[in-house]
């Protein structure tokens, strides 16, 4: 790899893991940039996932504090997290490039929209006794949610973080900070899985991978500063505004 390269995989994948531990969707700014590498489309795909996953570890670290109190529900949600990422990175590498980018884009415009109308929905849910009633209790409906985001976050990615935030609103409301946190510990579980997959099974690029990981740690530590400062309504505002911008980038290039 030329300087070039190296110092523009780093630079998205800095942004990629900052992008992560604030919203989710990071992948939209790593993986494309593998692609201008020149990587084959699967290859980069993996890669990526195994690049990033650094990233989220370190912002689960900066969000600590919030995990402390958490314990019970991310044990309870990794089994799902771990079946599902192991489907969901079966599929995809049993099936070509050109079905998830038909698909992506248009689960992240759904993402934003359960993002938009998130207090309605969670209003319903609590109505409909979808919802936890208290800290301890984790909704048996919220092992199948889990499980069925993580065969998603296994097979592309992008849009995890918006997908699961949106879930945890609807099934365990809790502030926004703790629910940032939760759900940076499950995008890690699930796509930790991924990555001992894809490191098994699926074309790996790591002198790429290996720049990446570097740029990843670096922004998804610093990240979780800028998640702090944003507050409830504009982490929902950069949420929805980033995800509606990336979905008609991407449908903009399947025309």
């Amino acid at each position: 790899m030329g300087l070039i390269e190296v110092a523009g995989l780093a630079a998205a994948a800095f942004a990629g893991g900052a992008i992560n531990a604030v919203a989710g969707g990071g992948s939209l700014v790593s993986f494309p940039a593998l692609l201008a590498a020149g990587y084959p489309s699967k290859a980069a795909n993996v890669t990526n996932s195994v690049a990033l996953w650094p990233g989220y570890a370190a912002g689960s670290f900066g969000y600590r504090a919030e995990l402390r109190t958490q314990g019970r529900r991310v044990r309870a949600l990794a089994v799902p997290g771990v079946l599902g990422a192991i489907a969901g990175s079966a599929i995809l590498l049993s099936t070509p490039q050109s079905a998830f980018d038909v698909v992506v884009p248009f689960l992240i415009l759904f993402a934003c929209a359960l993002m938009a109308g998130q207090d309605r929905l969670a209003q319903f849910s609590t109505t409909q006794r979808l919802a936890a009633r208290h800290d301890e209790q984790v909704p048996a409906f919220a092992h199948l949610s889990v499980f069925i985001l993580a065969i998603y976050g296994a097979y592309f990615g992008a849009g995890l973080g918006i997908l699961t935030l949106a879930v945890l609103g609807l099934l365990l409301p809790d502030d926004i900070q703790r629910s940032n946190a939760l759900k940076g510990a499950l995008s890690l579980i699930i796509n930790g899985a991924g990555a001992v997959y894809f490191v098994a099974f699926g074309p790996v690029e790591w002198a790429p991978a290996a720049v990446m990981a570097v740029g990843s740690v670096a922004g998804g530590y610093l990240g979780v500063g800028v998640a702090r400062r944003l507050g409830r309504r504009w982490l929902r505002v950069a949420v929805i505004a980033y995800g509606l911008v990336v979905a008609g980038v991407l449908l903009w290039k399947l025309l």
